[in-house]
């Protein structure tokens, strides 16, 4: 992680950026301590991992059924009108 003074950092911003593209962190120091940090910034929705996480949740639950025959009937007339709306 690379630290920057303020100063520097203002007259330097677009290369900081280029390197924050990149995946780099910085600091940004004023008078020596640490007053800002510049990371990059997390991407949107990553469908790869979507995509991982549904295969998963599908693996995990094959074999895996919903006992509606212990139901009463009762309640199994009642889901099938939940089911209707």
């Amino acid at each position: 992680m690379r630290e920057i003074g303020s100063s520097e950092g203002r007259n330097k911003l677009s290369a900081l950026l280029d390197q924050v593209e990149r995946g780099a962190e910085i600091v940004v120091t004023r008078r020596g301590k640490a007053v800002a940090r510049l990371i990059p910034a997390k991407t949107g929705f990553d469908r790869g991992k979507a995509r991982r996480a549904a295969d998963g949740l599908c693996e995990s639950s094959k074999g895996v059924t919903l006992a509606a025959s212990r139901l009463k009937p009762s309640s199994t007339k009642a889901v099938r009108e939940l089911r209707r709306r």
